[in-house]
């Protein structure tokens, strides 16, 4: 004798029918969560090209694709749904014009392209992901690796004078004085000859009237001279011989916008350091400077770790 109630198998239409409102549901959830980015720029390079199929590969359920910027109407225009990317200062300088229009993410913008645009009053619809690495972190930076320097040197002009302010606030707590010039004539080497003699070592500023392939020489080979390292500013900074820096490269991008996409506009920061970053060294001016070779991810992990705490 069979116990308990009898159970009738399931028809092939009722799994067909439940097979349709399952993927009805999934396609409904899909539309819902799917977004429209576009990213503008003056071309679409071959790197811009690969930065938007990277993209695209991350979020394979949204519309993401470039536009030139000459094709493009004005701002106030576009839907207020469209999630706007902009890849260079030309694309800025369009998105100024019109205080209306969706909500943009501004890609790898300094610090001081920033303050020469805009000044302290950012418009609110613009959301600027920094291309300078943090000054705290370059501060950490110089402690991890040069553990001895007390004294950092900046040297400034008109346009990065602004910064002083904050890395002054920001070493002091790190026990490490801040020793700054004014170099506003980098033909005439004295500032840059002071601040060498008077510190332990160089931090660059992301200020390119000071530190571009003119300058370059005669910043690396005067403190080479001095035994004093320089720190930043850049990644490619580093290549030319600067000792190390902290930078974030394509692929730490590509995340920090994966995660910001997922986000609704209304969550975007104001202002955003990346979170993902990587350290650069020059092993051959370690050496040349009695400095064991760095291992740059252990550094970064250690660096990162501080961060979070």
């Amino acid at each position: 004798m069979r116990l308990g109630t009898s159970r009738k198998t399931p028809t092939l239409g009722h799994w067909l029918a439940g097979l349709c409102l399952f993927l009805t549901a999934w396609l409904h959830g899909v539309g819902v969560q799917a977004a429209d980015i576009l990213l503008t720029g003056t071309e679409e390079s071959p790197g811009v090209q690969a930065f938007v199929e990277a993209l695209s590969e991350l979020r394979p359920t949204d519309n993401v694709r470039f536009q030139p910027l000459a094709s493009l109407p004005a701002p106030g225009k576009l839907p207020s749904s469209l999630r706007l990317i902009l890849l260079d200062l030309p694309a800025l300088d369009w998105r100024l014009q019109d205080a209306q229009g969706p909500a943009t993410l501004v890609l790898r913008i300094s610090r001081l392209q920033a303050r020469q645009r805009f000044g302290t009053a950012q418009p609110p619809h613009l959301s600027l992901l920094w291309s300078d690495p943090p000054l705290a972190r370059q501060l950490q930076l110089i402690r991890r690796i040069l553990p001895q320097a007390k004294r950092v040197g900046v040297l400034f002009d008109e346009h990065s004078e602004f910064l002083l302010k904050e890395l002054n606030l920001i070493a002091e707590p790190l026990n490490l004085q801040i020793f700054s010039q004014r170099w506003d004539n980098t033909n005439d080497s004295r500032p840059l000859q002071i601040v060498l003699k008077n510190s332990d070592v160089l931090l660059g500023l992301d200020d390119p009237d000071l530190y571009n392939p003119k300058t370059a020489k005669n910043l690396l080979l005067s403190s080479y001279a001095r035994h004093v390292a320089l720190i930043g500013p850049n990644a490619a900074f580093v290549r030319a011989g600067s000792l190390a820096s902290s930078y974030s490269d394509q692929s730490d991008w590509l995340a920090i916008l994966d995660d910001l996409l997922d986000q609704p506009t209304t969550r975007w920061p104001r202002t955003l350091y990346p979170e993902r970053f990587k350290v650069s060294s020059n092993a051959q001016v370690a050496r040349s400077l009695g400095i064991e070779p760095l291992n740059e991810a252990s550094v970064a992990r250690t660096l990162a770790e501080g961060e979070r705490h």
